[in-house]
């Protein structure tokens, strides 16, 4: 006799006692920001029951206080690692997938929440490794993020304001002269003409303002490094990585044992070529871009001074020169060039890092060079 497989379903804000599911099931949720879609499997596959539920700790914490232990199975987002530690501490055992590895939930052509909920409680049931199941950084390092991005974001909101003022200003026919962003505010008003300080007097207060609060953030920042992650200090030797960088690799990877070789630093953090070969056909793509966006700008900007006008002579400044002007006769060629040596140059420097940190060695800015100087000469 088949299985009744009949759907139940919760209201939002129904208070009814979950009921009636047996032990070892798999759970999958979809969540959004307003509701999440369960889906319940039991140890046969077949769909046992349905739920909907606001995305709320208070609701999600109880409904799985009466599920017995079972596995439970969501994508990466906003609400997973509240909605992780509440399920923890329901007592069942938590796979957090990969929202971008999960092809066959993103990339599906029948794409409703319903049915995600669905897939992520099977593929959790048939096998974990493929939900790509990734593990939540620490409260700590997760706080302290947090405070990177709000430097981030108020670091953005200067550069914007500083443009709004000399867009206004080169409009009345002055400029305000080239400057750092913490002088940028004496040298505007030199310079602001008598019609626009009304409009743009605020403008430069707030800037004032929010250059004293990034520099209390960088201070902060550096407190942090210097007490509570002393490794980065052996990132810092690597010119053009400063404190700021090298808290946010640190903060990123969190466990340094968690790659078997240095070189998978590199396509963690989406700097690896993307593959799509089949058969003869193996075309040339462009990055993956997959792993944390922030820590991947992060590593590009590092690059653009390592190979820029400023940077200090290196080995990994002379292979990246390398790369950047292999072909240049080519004139088509040259700023492409340029943009892959930079992204190459930010892999190996994720690898760089990566390496000073489980070694703890003292960083050799022409190591290699020598080594070949001396190779030769015997």
């Amino acid at each position: 006799m088949k299985k009744n497989t009949s759907s139940k379903t919760t209201k939002p804000g129904n208070d009814k006692k979950v009921s009636g599911y047996p032990t070892g099931c798999t759970i999958g949720l979809d969540v959004s920001d307003e509701y999440t879609y369960v889906a319940v499997i039991d140890e046969a596959g077949e769909l046992v029951g349905e739920e909907q539920l606001r995305t709320r700790e208070s609701e999600l914490r109880k409904w799985l206080s009466q599920v017995p232990a079972s596995v439970v199975a969501l994508e990466t987002g906003t609400h997973s690692r509240w909605i992780e530690k509440a399920a923890r501490s329901g007592g069942h055992r938590v796979l957090v997938a990969n929202a971008r590895q999960v092809r066959l939930i993103y990339a599906g052509t029948n794409k409703t929440d319903k049915l995600d909920a669905r897939k992520l409680a099977r593929l959790a049931r048939v096998d974990p490794q493929l939900l790509s199941p990734i593990q939540h950084r620490s409260d700590r390092e997760h706080e302290a993020l947090w405070m990177i991005g709000a430097r981030e974001a108020l670091v953005e909101v200067r550069t914007k304001l500083i443009n709004t003022v000399r867009g206004a200003v080169k409009a009345m026919g002055a400029r305000v002269p080239s400057c750092g962003s913490e002088a940028f505010t004496g040298r505007a008003h030199e310079v602001l003409p008598s019609g626009l300080r009304r409009s743009l007097a605020p403008l430069l207060e707030q800037l004032d303002s929010i250059n004293e609060t990034i520099q209390e953030y960088e201070r902060e920042l550096e407190h942090l490094a210097r007490t509570e992650y002393p490794e980065t200090e052996l990132m810092t030797q690597v010119p053009g990585v400063g404190t700021i960088a090298a808290l946010t690799f640190r903060l990123t990877i969190g466990d340094a044992q968690r790659f078997e070789r240095s070189r998978d630093v590199g396509c963690y953090v989406g700097l690896r070529p993307k593959r799509d070969q089949s058969g003869e056909q193996d075309p040339a793509l462009g990055i993956s871009k997959a792993g944390n966006p922030r820590l991947r700008r992060t590593l590009v900007n590092c690059a653009h001074y390592i190979l820029g006008p400023f940077g200090p002579d290196t080995d990994l400044r002379r292979w990246g020169l390398g790369k950047a002007y292999a072909g240049a006769k080519e004139a088509k060629g040259r700023s492409g060039n340029k943009k892959r040596a930079v992204v190459a140059v930010a892999r190996k420097l994720a690898v760089l890092l990566h390496r000073l940190w489980i070694t703890g060695e003292v960083y050799e800015p022409l190591r290699n060079s020598q080594r070949r100087v001396t190779s030769a000469a015997a």
